[in-house]
């Protein structure tokens, strides 16, 4: 099982990034896929969660109307398209796939906004 995200890196405030995470080694389809992130110093907080076909999403208030979580099942991979981007999104990125209590993470990717 790989889960390989992509797409971070240093951003203005009020910037975009869309993030990739691409899926190998399981069912893409029956998992609901999520987009998690640490802040430096902080826990890890869910930011968007979308359902196996893609017909239900999920937002962290703090996101809400800024970040849109996607999916493209076909080619087993999931984004996160981020607008408007604040320093209060400077995190590591994490992508999560789930089924039932069966999870899997991804190795993360940075993300800075700067202000």
């Amino acid at each position: 099982v790989q889960l390989v995200e992509s797409g971070g890196g240093l951003v203005q405030s009020g910037g975009s990034l869309k993030l990739s995470c691409a899926a190998s080694g399981f069912t893409f389809r029956r998992y609901g896929m999520s987009w998690y992130r640490q802040p430096p110093g902080k826990e890890r907080e869910l930011v968007a969660a979308i359902s196996g076909g893609g017909g239900s999403t999920d937002y962290a208030d703090s996101v809400k109307g800024r970040f849109t979580i996607s999916r493209d099942n076909a080619k087993n991979t999931v984004f996160l398209q981020m607008n408007s981007l604040k320093p209060d999104d400077t995190a590591v990125y994490y992508c999560n796939a789930r089924f039932g209590l069966i999870g899997y993470w991804g190795q993360g990717t940075q993300v800075t906004v700067s202000s």
